[in-house]
């Protein structure tokens, strides 16, 4: 039944429309599993989560590709609100496997009895705000049709696939498939010609291993990526336990740091506030070779003017082609994957494990497809230049439209039948990246407008789990039955988004944090770059201050925070 059926079939029959829920949640990833906990086991609400997936864990259940890892250290890439959870919990290496991510999950949705309140196999297929009620309509694709007070769009910023209409597609004879929709039961690749098209984080990790099983492989890279070691080990006893009895600690200095992680040679280290182009080139080297040797993202910790100048950002950059020479014994071959048109650290780095030494074996060819384009797919391989790449199996690893894909192929509706594709034309409209205007009691978790993916992203989601939860049920001890950004408060969070990200040196590169990888989308920065203390302090103010900046409903009229303040 559509919705322009359901209403009508409501008002012939007279019955009133029932609220199932007080809250839905669409995504059982970390934030929709933190959500669920908050609001209904420490808040008392009803809740439903909807999944598409077969099980939790969002972008972690889907992403079972050959190699595909963290990048954040386990320690750190877990969640902080249970004492108990992260004394008992051991992990086995320093940055954990999809598998071993996977079974953390599942064991926090066993631990805290979450499961009961998840329908899996479900897309949501729409949500539409019904003025009449005050009530989200959910739809889904197995036939559901709920209400509730709120929706929480917990759809995670890596969960929507892109893969791009290559002319011939259809026509590949071969075997196809995306990193992030493998196969559970896993490929064998033994005495194949492979093609990988896509070198982002997914293609570094999954390469080194297709290599190791194909007779050959041929990989299509359109910009190559800054490649740092990851380093990873088995996690030792005595540094896991050092970490648990430090954890609060921890997770303070975490909060305060721009990534939101802070290990460093196995070590909590603060960030540095010194400036890149203010110290000596000796203490700068010296502080990216220490680094280095650490393995992983830290480097978003070093020097902050590493990015908003381009003088600092240079030295950065000129180290990093230095070190990666060293690893690739073809010279013309390490020319390809040297970046040199953009600034480091404006596209995610990627922590390899042995990726750029793949490009040393005698079964892997590279192939520069940024000037030359890939110009079709024929039945039998890839065509570039005129020349045909044949090939038994092509496997995409070309990531995402990040961020607001994973909402955008929902249909949502708010006041007037607004779309949000409609609201959302020329960009991501929000405020304090919670909320969108003309959007009631429509919350977002990691999404558009906040830190998302430059801030560790299952602190983030405590975080506006909480805040979500604390606005609910300031909502209720207010009588209110509406919440929603004005469109000035949306519009100057825009603004201010915008001017954060121009004084840095993120537009200077088309990565998916700008939504440059996709053709068509618009060019603007999708997240907050102002750092987390800065954004949690703007949030926290605005909930302080009567949610100053929201219009407030009751069950009659809008009402201003102005009148609650009194």
């Amino acid at each position: 039944m559509s919705f322009d059926n359901l209403q009508e079939h409501f008002k012939k029959s007279g019955e009133e429309p029932v609220c199932d829920f007080d809250v839905i949640i669409v995504g059982a990833g970390f934030a929709g599993l933190y959500a669920l906990h908050h609001l209904r086991n420490e808040r008392g609400f009803s809740v439903r989560v909807y999944d598409a997936a077969g099980g939790v864990g969002g972008t972690w259940y889907w992403n079972r590709y050959p190699g595909a890892r963290v990048d954040i250290e386990s320690v750190e890439y877990s969640y902080s609100f249970s004492h108990e959870l992260q004394q008992e919990w051991k992990w086995s290496e320093r940055y954990p496997s999809q598998a071993e991510v996977l079974r953390y999950f599942n064991h926090v949705a066993d631990r805290f009895d979450l499961n009961r309140d998840i329908q899996l196999s479900t897309r949501v297929n729409s949500a539409v705000f019904d003025e009449e009620t005050n009530q989200w309509i959910i739809q889904t694709d197995r036939g559901d049709h709920v209400r509730a007070r709120y929706c929480i769009m917990a759809t995670g910023f890596v969960s929507a696939p892109n893969k791009p209409n290559f002319k011939g597609l259809e026509t590949f004879k071969g075997k196809q498939y995306h990193t992030a929709k493998w196969p559970h039961e896993g490929v064998d690749f033994s005495g194949q010609r492979v093609g990988v098209i896509g070198t982002g984080s997914s293609g570094v990790q999954t390469i080194p291993l297709i290599a190791k099983e194909a007779d050959e492989l041929v990989v299509f890279q359109r910009t190559p990526g800054y490649i740092v070691p990851l380093r990873n080990c088995p996690m030792t006893p005595e540094y896991s336990q050092s970490v648990k009895e430090n954890y609060g600690k921890w997770r303070r200095t975490e909060r305060k740091a721009f990534g939101g992680y802070i290990a460093l040679n196995f070590e909590p280290v603060n960030p540095n506030k010194k400036l890149a182009m203010e110290v000596s080139p000796e203490e700068r080297q010296a502080d990216y070779e220490m680094r280095y040797q650490s393995g992983g993202l830290s480097y978003y910790n070093s020097f902050p003017d590493l990015f908003t100048t381009k003088e600092a950002n240079d030295t950065l950059v000129e180290f990093f082609q230095e070190k990666m020479r060293e690893r690739i014994t073809d010279s013309d071959v390490a020319e390809k994957l040297i970046p040199k048109d953009y600034p480091i650290l404006m596209k995610r780095l990627v922590a390899d494990n042995g990726y750029l030494e793949t490009f040393n074996r005698d079964n892997v060819t590279l192939v520069d497809v940024k000037n030359s384009p890939i110009e079709e797919i024929t039945p039998n391989g890839v065509v570039v230049e005129g020349k045909e790449y044949k090939l038994d199996t092509i496997v995409f690893a070309t990531g995402f439209d990040a961020v607001t894909g994973s909402m955008t192929r929902i249909d949502i509706r708010g006041r007037n039948g607004l779309t949000l594709n409609e609201h959302w034309a020329n960009g991501p409209r929000n405020y304090l990246g919670l909320m969108i205007a003309e959007f009631p009691n429509l919350f977002m978790l990691d999404g558009p407008g906040s830190p998302g993916a430059f801030f560790q992203p299952i602190l983030l989601s405590e975080y506006q789990g909480r805040w979500l939860g604390e606005c609910i049920e300031y909502m209720n001890r207010h009588n209110l039955t509406c919440i929603e950004p004005s469109a000035e408060a949306e519009n100057e969070w825009v603004e201010h988004s915008a001017e954060m990200a121009n004084k840095t040196l993120l537009p200077k590169a088309d990565s998916w944090y700008m939504g440059a990888n996709i053709p068509g989308k618009p060019r603007v920065s999708l997240m907050y770059i102002g750092g987390f203390p800065n954004y949690s302090k703007q949030c926290n103010a605005a909930a302080v201050n009567g949610y100053k900046g929201f219009i407030l409903s009751d069950h009659k009229k809008r009402v201003s925070t102005a009148l609650l303040n009194q």
